[in-house]
């Protein structure tokens, strides 16, 4: 069981967070054009940006490891990708649902969506990568440089509404110069106790995970070392 204080405050300020957005979110005023629909925005946006800050995490948990070579960085960059994959699934999922009444599709390739799609296969492939090295110093070395070049996902995707014009709106939080809630003042009021309440959900899941993967660290080092020394038993025997 995971009783530390600092898990404990992290779950508690993730849950009361949550349910204030949510409340939050249900209180909105209808959207003119979309109705009830535009309360996706306040789980779809929110989740993009968790999985931005996941993908960002993992390139600089996997540099810590790098410049520092502590395992602790490459249990925190594997939870943080296990994370980013998770919510970029949601991500999609709240877009493909938010996209059929509006779009008349649930999917088209545009730029947005295709290179959201596209991370899957790149974090897909870094989980693939550790799970087929066996060594864990040379498994956390290239998970480390895979996970870095991955990063460049996160301003391409972000950009991709500005670069390459297509059906996808453009950013509803805007990033670059000043923010500007363009939909309406209480919309980006609420988007934005959202985004606190995912920011700190990602907090809460990383601390998690990695607690988990330190203890499946653990006992695969035990393991291993019982095996080793069935081994030499036998030898000596």
């Amino acid at each position: 069981m995971l009783k530390d204080r600092l898990t404990t405050l992290l779950g508690t300020a993730t849950l009361l967070s949550l349910l204030v957005a949510v409340a939050l979110g249900l209180k909105a005023p209808l959207d003119v054009n979309q109705g009830s629909l535009v309360r996706l925005m306040f789980l779809h946006v929110p989740s993009a940006w968790l999985s931005y800050l996941a993908y960002i995490g993992t390139g600089v948990f996997g540099l810590l490891y790098l410049l520092r070579r502590e395992r602790r960085w490459d249990r925190l960059a594997m939870a943080s990708a296990e994370i980013g994959v998770l919510f970029t699934l949601g991500t999609i999922l709240g877009g493909m649902l938010w996209a059929k009444p509006t779009w008349g599709v649930y999917w088209t390739w545009d730029a947005r969506l295709t290179t959201t799609a596209l991370s899957l296969v790149v974090y897909g492939g870094y989980l693939l990568i550790r799970s087929l090295i066996d060594d864990p110093d040379r498994r956390a070395r290239v998970s480390a440089v895979v996970g870095l070049v991955g990063t460049l996902y996160v301003p391409i995707n972000y950009m991709a509404v500005e670069w390459w014009r297509g059906v996808h709106q453009t950013q509803t939080l805007r990033l670059l110069g000043k923010p500007s809630f363009e939909a309406a003042p209480i919309y980006g009021w609420v988007l934005l106790v959202a985004t606190l309440a995912f920011t700190l959900l990602y907090l809460y899941l990383l601390r998690v995970r990695g607690i988990l993967a330190l203890r499946e660290e653990v006992r695969e080092e035990r393991e291993l070392l019982g095996d080793l020394n069935l081994k030499g038993e036998s030898i000596r025997g």
